[in-house]
């Protein structure tokens, strides 16, 4: 969906390379100033700030990939990233895990893995987009090395790798290549690693963060830009003004990108939402989410790169807060032509839980989405003339054979949604959605089984996190 006119989003646009000319960019990493003023950027001496004129931004946009391919240990799993493919992520990033049955805590190893281990068990999700929940039992130096295991072994989907430092990235690299078993150039002819770059909104990229852009592009692996401008708060209070700042954000993130290596995977990040202005608490799935989800997915086409959005919501409980903001929030991804979906399962609490049975629920939504995106076809046999001759006037069709030949592929068929009558349902116990969500999630962990994985891949994967360990991780200190 186009949510403003071309003359409208061309405004956006103008003001975000006024902006970059104008104000600039704070870039806290030296290198990274130093690659820029190479390419022609303004370098403020003595200062970080940086500043772009309009012909140097333009003369990076269309050098990215309009459509790449991000692969999986299993080329089963491999995706389809741009153009009018959709892929869904789960959640990441949270700092506590939640089921019913053991409340809210902080994240840790155990639940950790049973996340990678339920998110393995559903089509519909088919990357991490980060560690579902945060294992803060582990070392902060060591952590991301038993986390990519975890996540390279209990699974064989598309992973993530945080830009938190030069050597988790390298790491990352590493384990992917032994994971897949492939040298360098293979690993650069096909993208198999993605991070998330977050710009510090207002107006800057920090040290972290820049080095994540700078070793992983180098390699061609896939930078996804996501300023965090929160309306009223990390960005002006009006949708455009936000809209602006975020483009102009994410404008910077790719010429940083295509200055490192031009023609690098690179998807334009939207999560531009707004503020409780009573209260300072970010808010999703609300109408302005869905407004700025849609500007942004013509902001991304308009630079010709795949859009990422999210499904996101702010409630504190599985509750139908929970779930029309989710609702909302995917709707909004989805007519803005969304390519990749961040935290599409289990995310909740604006981000500070991931929750089991909310990834279940998500992950039902997350099919139900696909199958109505799915196109309908209308051919011969599906007229069904002949069914209704059998049928005729005053009959039905359920034993009709056109029914009854079709009768397991007819329709979407959903594993919590209950349509039973109310006086069945009230004979069953009046079971709630979160019902069926606790007992799928007990169901598939009891049946999870780890996907094949080469022995000898394996060994080499364990052998590379132990050397790692033993030399003491990534520094912890940024």
């Amino acid at each position: 969906l186009d949510l403003v006119s071309k003359d409208e989003l061309e405004s956006i646009h103008r003001l975000a390379l006024r902006a970059l000319q104008e104000i600039g960019i704070d870039f806290l990493h030296d290198g990274a100033r130093a690659m820029l003023k190479d390419a022609g950027a303004d370098v403020e001496t003595g200062s970080q700030r940086v500043r772009f004129d309009p012909a140097l931004v333009e003369s990076k946009i269309g050098l990215a990939p309009k459509e790449f391919t991000l692969h999986a240990r299993n080329p089963a799993r491999d995706l389809r990233i741009g153009g009018r493919h959709i892929a869904f992520g789960s959640v990441a990033s949270a700092p506590n895990s939640f089921d019913r049955a053991g409340g809210r805590r902080p994240g840790n190893h155990r639940d950790y893995q049973n996340f990678l281990r339920l998110g393995q068990t559903f089509d519909s999700i088919h990357f991490w987009g980060g560690y579902p929940v945060e294992p803060v039992d582990i070392h902060a130096s060591v952590r991301h090395l038993d986390a990519l295991f975890d996540m390279l072994t209990l699974s064989d989907k598309p992973i993530h790798a945080y830009s938190l430092g030069r050597e988790r990235n390298l790491d990352a690299i590493e384990m992917i290549k032994i994971a897949r078993g492939i040298d360098d150039a293979t690993l650069e002819r096909e993208p198999s690693l993605f991070t998330v770059i977050n710009s510090s909104s207002p107006l800057r990229l920090d040290t972290p963060m820049l080095e994540g852009v700078i070793q992983m592009a180098q390699r061609n692996q896939v930078v996804v830009l996501t300023p965090f401008t929160l309306a009223g708060a990390m960005a002006p209070v009006t949708l455009a003004g936000a809209l602006a700042q975020q483009h102009a954000e994410a404008l910077a993130g790719l010429v940083m990108t295509q200055t490192v290596r031009p023609g690098a995977p690179f998807v334009y990040g939207g999560f531009t939402s707004n503020v409780d202005m009573k209260s300072g608490a970010p808010a999703f799935g609300t109408p302005e989410y869905m407004k700025t989800a849609i500007v942004g997915g013509q902001l991304a086409r308009r630079l010709s790169v795949p859009y990422r959005s999210s499904n996101a919501n702010a409630a504190n409980s599985l509750d139908p807060q929970a779930a029309y903001e989710s609702v909302f929030s995917l709707w909004g991804a989805i007519m803005g032509g969304v390519n990749f979906l961040m935290h599409g399962a289990g995310w909740m609490e604006g981000g500070l839980q991931a929750s089991f049975e909310k990834m279940a629920l998500d992950a039902e939504l997350l099919a139900m989405v696909a199958e109505f995106l799915r196109p309908l076809r209308v051919e011969d046999q599906d007229l069904a003339l002949e069914a209704m001759r059998e049928v005729g006037p005053g009959g039905h069709f359920f034993g009709a054979e056109h029914t009854q030949s079709r009768y397991r592929t007819a329709f979407f068929a959903p594993t919590i949604s209950d349509w039973r009558n109310y006086e069945t349902w009230r004979e069953a116990g009046s079971p709630a959605a979160i019902d069926a969500a606790e007992r799928i999630v007990a169901e598939r962990l009891r049946n999870y089984a780890p996907p094949p994985f080469e022995p000898e891949r394996r060994e080499a994967l364990e052998a590379f996190v132990a050397r790692r360990k033993a030399e003491g991780g990534a520094p912890t200190d940024f």
